[in-house]
């Protein structure tokens, strides 16, 4: 009974770590999205505002669990498991720095090699994760699209303005 309070309580953490990493991030995006990025050159393919929001919903959500099921493998695996979290972490943290430097900052190609850096992170999450427990790379298979997805915008951000 001890251990599955543990194994909850830790997924709560997780989801505690992603969803703050998503309101810090928030918090450089709000006023920006109406600000200077509602009037910025976007690339054609630039998806309506109101998506954003759903989607990294369910993105931090998938990458809380994701780590939480790697996590869950720690008296198995102990340094495997530890090394995929460290990179976790790392991509976690590239997260939080992308998008102040994009919508706060307006430092549109260092947010640009911030993102490539992101993108190299979650590819190591991954295979990391598929070490250690495969349904975790895969539930950050959408995260590592979208983000590819996020690195073409922020581009062609970068380009048209």
């Amino acid at each position: 009974m001890v251990t599955r309070s543990k194994d909850w309580l830790a997924l709560v953490g997780f989801l505690v770590l992603s969803y703050g990493v998503a309101a810090l991030g928030s918090l450089a995006t709000l006023d920006n999205v109406r600000g200077w990025y509602a009037t910025a050159d976007k690339p054609w393919f630039t998806p309506p505002n109101w998506l954003f929001g759903p989607v990294w919903t369910v993105l931090y959500g998938l990458i809380a669990v994701a780590a939480w099921l790697v996590w869950r493998r720690r008296d198995r695996e102990p340094g495997r498991v530890k090394a995929a979290l460290v990179i976790w972490g790392v991509q976690l943290a590239l997260n939080l720095a992308w998008t102040p430097a994009f919508f706060a900052l307006r430092w549109l190609w260092p947010a640009f090699a911030v993102i490539l850096l992101l993108d190299v992170a979650v590819v190591a999450t991954i295979v990391r994760f598929r070490q250690v427990r495969p349904l975790a790379a895969w539930l950050l298979v959408p995260y590592l699209a979208w983000i590819l997805f996020a690195s073409a915008l922020n581009a062609g951000v970068a380009a048209l303005n």
